[in-house]
């Protein structure tokens, strides 16, 4: 099993200052760089602490699920609001004014949180350091989608994008993290994490009947959710997209590049608490 002090999930060394994402999506990269990998994403309203500053980069520890990388500090802004909403749409706009027709400042993607200030216009919410935004796209914080699967299933060919979880380009451990999440269940980010630590393992799951609806189907460095006992869903780099397939034309095809199935793990959605690779740094 993988230690929980991963290096991807380390804590930097130094003391932290709790800053907020308030751009609709920041690139948390491996490298200082423009054009540094991609490692994650993190949405608006996303907690990071950043422990020091590289150029116009900061090394940030993502509060909500501890993944480090190099944030541009123009994403970012401090002091942390507390976030009182979040986007239920896959992804919607935030306007400058309480008017559809007025300019957009940016969009917002399913999960992304923002702090409604109080001021309402007909069916709009202003939300601090957003915009106006439609409240037909925000939930309270604890309301919850009920199944996983169906959440996945709205990012039908969203284009594949590593390092994504946003509705305009996620990659495959990303679109299993935001389905779940929007159930109330947080998972790791990347899909040997969720290998080791999501959920409880299903044996024998080759048995006839065996899997169900939302179980995770593994490979080395891959992903995928069941939506029903055949069928799997993922974000792949074969379709470039998300997509659904049948699960045996999708283990005959990945054999030549990722090898077998590594195992299938089976997702609570009654868990309660902060798991324990979350506490543990």
């Amino acid at each position: 099993m993988l230690p929980f002090n991963d290096a991807r999930l380390a804590r930097p060394s130094g003391t932290p200052v709790r800053y907020q994402v308030t751009a609709g999506v920041a690139a948390v990269r491996e490298t200082p760089a423009p054009d540094g990998r991609l490692g994650t994403q993190a949405l608006h309203g996303e907690g990071v602490d950043v422990f020091h500053e590289e150029g116009e980069f900061g090394l940030c520890q993502l509060v909500r699920d501890r993944y480090t990388g190099w944030v541009n500090m123009d994403a970012l802004s401090a002091p942390a609001l507390p976030q009182t909403h979040k986007i239920s749409a896959l992804r919607t706009y935030c306007f400058s004014q309480p008017d559809i027709k007025s300019a957009p400042r940016f969009m917002l993607c399913l999960g992304a949180r923002v702090a409604a200030t109080g001021r309402t216009d007909g069916v709009w919410t202003e939300c601090a350091r957003a915009g106006w935004v439609h409240r037909h796209h925000l939930a309270p914080l604890d309301v919850f989608e009920s199944d996983p699967v169906s959440v996945a299933e709205r990012y039908l060919e969203t284009p594949y994008l590593w390092g994504g979880r946003e509705s305009l380009g996620l990659d495959c451990s990303g679109l299993v993290q935001q389905a779940f999440e929007a159930c109330g269940v947080r998972l790791p980010r990347d899909s040997d994490m969720q290998a080791a630590w999501a959920g409880a393992p299903v044996e024998n799951w080759q048995a006839p009947g065996a899997l169900k609806r939302g179980d995770l189907v593994f490979w080395e460095g891959h992903v995928g959710l069941m939506t029903s006992p055949d069928t799997l869903l993922h974000a792949n780099a074969w379709h470039v997209a998300v997509e659904r397939e049948p699960l045996a034309e999708a283990i005959a095809r990945l054999r030549n590049v990722a090898g077998d199935v590594t195992g299938v793990r089976r997702v609570s959605l009654a868990a309660t608490g902060a798991p324990d690779w979350l506490i543990a740094g």
